[in-house]
């Protein structure tokens, strides 16, 4: 019998898929009902045995959610948005909105800014950088660039090294902010980069080129290009924002370059007699032949020196005190001296929370000071390697395998150690970006970390101050009825007439005119958005309640003498919470929304404290939009993320949680 219906079964399921085919065309059968019912009473004879499950509510409605891959999907992706722009700040103690940096402006995204070249990682001569970008040499006299190469706007990329450069036998090379400058070993000075003002090219050059010389120009010593120089006299190339210099060893200087960029460097067109030479960002520093001061040109500038970047100032004589400099290193903000019994001071200004050059041990001495544009790095007798100054780009994590280095050189934000054999063995500090930097030099990654915590944190907050409004007045209009109703529900018409956008650039321009602190300014931006978004809510949360309070169970209430306030409250408003908890999920997502609008439009969240709007807002404009793509790109994706994700949660909770708008659809 057993094996006859097993038959009987096989045959049928072999006539099925040309039925179900014959359904796509034709419709249902009869047949198929038929036998599609007794397959479930086979099924539901061999489970007799079972016992059906009972399901919470609760358990239900999740049990749908899960069903729905996209919907689960968009919530993992919104918790995943969640903790990292809630715990992502923890991890950057060293951020700060206000951070700015003019030589690491609108890089584009890169983390190859420590990366040096294979080629050269065993037969390094020389390593310089300013900027975005770092050169190197080899001692076989080839030069490399990596990092950020390519300069703004102009279409220059210094990583595209000139012919005759690549074929000539370079000696030293040195980096400035968009240009470099190198010196064959036969005395021939390159140069190559962006040179629109006076980077490099002679007086002749510019009258070819322009017809006119510019008066802010100190332009390129015209016997370097005919005659090049004696390199064995060389005894130091240098390079600043937008200058150069050569020192050699008798004294004479050859500088060249914006003489907007250093207020002093007219004093120092035709100096002589210098011992060393470096660049700050505003001034050009000199060694004084007696080698007993730092040279600027400006009394009382650089009188003063300290021990160490945090400790007390004395005169420069009382500093000495006999001893001599042997030569100076230069940051942005301060100089380094060397001095000759292999100890160092400090000359210039020095921000708080600086990293302290450490005390050396009994006997040790530094032989070697580097500096990049905040930090310093040096090297001792003992072939211990320190590094000290501003860690807001790791520049001060010494790594281990700098021990016994027997060199070091410095980049912008980098430091590497070679060892005797010219071979790199360590290399610290800036790595690059992962999504670049936004327009005064801050990381578009940390930027938008914290951006979005207090996007969401407003968006959340306003979603609360609408929440209590509107389910307040929508459950007492739609419990009570009557003229409490119809005077509640004529207040929402009033506010719902509002126009939203611009009442609230109207009270945030009004703000913006009173003496408020940034942290007042921007809870009053959270209330004035929940004080507007309500209305929705309200009418939502009536109309439940009045469909609601006509069922039996508060009938019931009633009849057992339950205050009306709690039967509003306590039973009604329990029983329409799951509406109330899609309106708020897709109200966040709007309220998100409103608040980068008006960031955007510059009327909410002002720069430097990062939202999703604001930091849009610097991205208005064709040249970004075109030529610096990743200052809006990155931003805009995370923002139209987040908002489709806790759209798409919401849709799906209410189909869930709502059966009947499932069956409408």
């Amino acid at each position: 019998m057993s094996k006859k219906r097993t038959n009987g079964s096989s045959k049928k399921s072999g006539t099925t898929l040309g039925r179900w085919f014959a359904r796509w065309f034709h419709g249902g059968s009869r047949q198929l009902a038929e036998e599609l019912e007794a397959a479930k009473q086979e099924k539901g004879a061999a489970e007799s045995g079972e016992v059906e499950e009972l399901i919470s509510p609760g358990k239900q409605i999740l049990r749908n959610f899960l069903e729905r891959k996209l919907a689960v999907g968009a919530l993992c992706l919104l918790i995943t948005m969640f903790i990292v722009m809630f715990v992502g700040p923890l991890m950057m103690p060293n951020y700060s909105d206000a951070y700015t940096e003019v030589t690491q402006q609108s890089i584009p995204p890169t983390m190859s800014m420590m990366a040096v070249p294979k080629e050269m990682k065993n037969d390094i001569k020389m390593i310089d950088g300013y900027g975005s970008f770092t050169v190197g040499l080899s001692n076989a006299g080839k030069v490399y660039v990596w990092g950020a190469a390519k300069i703004g706007t102009t279409g220059v990329d210094v990583a595209e090294i000139p012919e005759e450069v690549q074929n000539a036998k370079i000696a030293m090379v040195a980096a400035g902010i968009d240009h470099i400058v190198a010196i064959g070993e036969d005395g021939k000075v390159y140069c190559w980069g962006n040179k629109r003002l006076g980077q490099y090219g002679t007086e002749a050059e510019a009258m070819e080129a322009d017809g006119q010389l510019n008066p802010n120009i100190a332009y390129m010593p015209e016997e370097l290009v005919t005659e090049g120089v004696d390199v064995e006299n060389v005894k130091k190339l240098t390079c600043g924002y937008q200058c150069t210099a050569i020192l050699m060893n008798d004294g004479t200087l050859y500088l060249w370059g914006n003489k907007m960029t250093y207020a002093n460097m007219d004093i120092f067109l035709n100096m002589t007699g210098l011992k060393d030479i470096d660049f700050t960002l505003n001034y050009v520093v000199g060694l004084a032949m007696k080698r007993d001061s730092v040279y600027t040109g400006t009394r009382g500038l650089y009188d003063v020196v300290r021990a160490n970047v945090s400790g007390p100032a004395v005169k420069m004589k009382e500093f000495l005190n006999g001893r001599t400099i042997s030569s100076l290193t230069a940051t942005s903000s301060s100089v380094c001296l060397l001095l000759d019994d292999g100890t160092i001071g400090f000359v210039g200004d020095f921000a708080s929370g600086l990293t302290p050059a450490p005390t050396l041990s009994e006997g040790e001495r530094y032989v070697q000071v580097v500096g990049g544009s905040y930090h310093y790095s040096g090297l001792t007798d003992k072939g211990n390697v320190y590094s000290w100054g501003s860690n807001v780009l790791d520049q001060t994590k010494v790594s281990a395998k700098a021990a016994n280095s027997a060199k070091l050189y410095a980049g912008a934000f980098q430091t590497y150690s070679v060892d005797e054999n010219d071979a790199l063995t360590a290399k610290w500090g800036l790595k690059g970006y992962v999504f670049g930097t936004e327009t005064h030099g801050a990381d578009i990654f940390q930027r938008i970390i914290n951006g979005g915590k207090m996007t969401m944190t407003i968006g959340a907050v306003a979603v609360i101050i609408s929440a209590v409004i509107g389910v307040i007045i929508g459950c007492i209009s739609g419990y009570f009825g009557g003229k409490a109703d119809i005077l509640l529900m004529r207040v929402a018409e009033i506010f719902t007439a509002i126009p939203f956008l611009p009442f609230a650039m109207i009270l945030s321009a009004i703000m913006g005119r009173m003496t408020l602190s940034e942290d007042t300014r921007i809870f009053i931006i959270m209330c004035i958005l929940g004080v507007l978004t309500w209305p929705g809510l309200a009418r939502l949360v009536r109309g439940q309640v009045l469909v609601a309070r006509e069922s039996e169970y508060v009938m019931a209430a009633k009849a057992m003498g339950v205050k009306e306030r709690r039967i509003a409250f306590k039973h009604i408003l329990p029983n329409v919470m799951s509406v109330i908890l899609v309106s708020l999920m897709l109200d966040f997502g709007t309220c998100m929304l409103t608040e980068s609008s008006l960031s955007y439009l510059g009327f909410g969240v002002t720069y430097p404290r990062p939202t999703w709007g604001n930091m849009l807002n610097g991205a208005n404009n064709a040249t970004i939009i075109n030529a610096y793509w990743w200052q809006w790109v990155f931003t805009a994706i995370f923002l139209a993320v987040t908002t489709i994700c806790i759209n798409i949660v919401g849709d799906a909770l209410r189909d869930v949680m709502d059966p009947k708008s499932s069956v409408e659809k």
